[in-house]
């Protein structure tokens, strides 16, 4: 059953799960704080952008992927090269698939600090580095959890994007989910089974963990 291709296969998506994950983190927690903080006219809009990707199907973010990034777009030339059909390529679309998952969640708990911290730091004379490092970061931690590892879980399994600009090349584009859909077109339900089981399995942990992380630090506060 898991035969050198298969974990070849697992290994990469846990790989892109991972690189994902991180740079969405990077990423997403100064942009979460942005949209909580900001009181900028087009910041709407770029929560709009944001969060675009929960409602729009996947095969159209993928369409539009594959043409910015195609052989003769700006991107291209400006990089001197293409991305579709690369693992970089499925990262910069899994990024942006996963964006929601991971911003919102940080959002959120940005908000829900209010100004008394700000307040309390101000008097202690902490500057804004210190107060974002030191106060809202540790703060917010419930939050970047639950984002990451919805970010995580939700690459894991993606499915459009990764057809229309990753495609199924072994050891390079082909992950998990192209794997199950590989199984049932050669009608190996066998596979297609285990595969499906074991993503199963992990939506449920995904879930569990984040109602063990909510529920851990709402026992903590005061």
């Amino acid at each position: 059953m898991f035969d050198a291709a298969l974990i070849e296969t697992i290994l990469l998506t846990l790989q892109l799960a991972v690189v994902t994950t991180l740079v969405l983190l990077i990423i997403g927690i100064p942009l979460a704080w942005w949209l909580a903080r900001s009181t900028a006219r087009g910041k709407e809009i770029v929560a709009v952008l944001v969060a675009l990707p929960i409602v729009l199907p996947p095969t159209v973010l993928g369409f539009y992927l594959l043409i910015a990034m195609g052989p003769n777009s700006p991107l291209t030339t400006l990089i001197g090269r293409s991305l579709p059909f690369t693992f970089e390529g499925l990262v910069v679309g899994s990024v942006l698939y996963s964006m929601p998952f991971v911003v919102n969640p940080i959002r959120t708990a940005f908000e829900a600090m209010g100004e008394r911290h700000w307040e309390a730091a101000a008097t202690l004379r902490a500057g804004p580095l210190d107060a974002f490092f030191n106060v809202a970061l540790p703060l917010a931690l419930p939050g970047i959890l639950t984002g990451a590892i919805l970010g995580f879980a939700h690459t894991m399994g993606e499915f459009g994007v990764v057809l229309m600009i990753g495609g199924s090349i072994p050891g390079e584009t082909k992950v998990l989910s192209i794997a199950i859909f590989d199984f049932v077109e050669t009608l190996e339900w066998g596979k297609a089974h285990v595969l499906a089981g074991a993503m199963l399995a992990l939506s449920f942990a995904v879930i569990f963990a984040m109602r063990m992380v909510e529920t851990r630090f709402k026992s903590e506060r005061p």
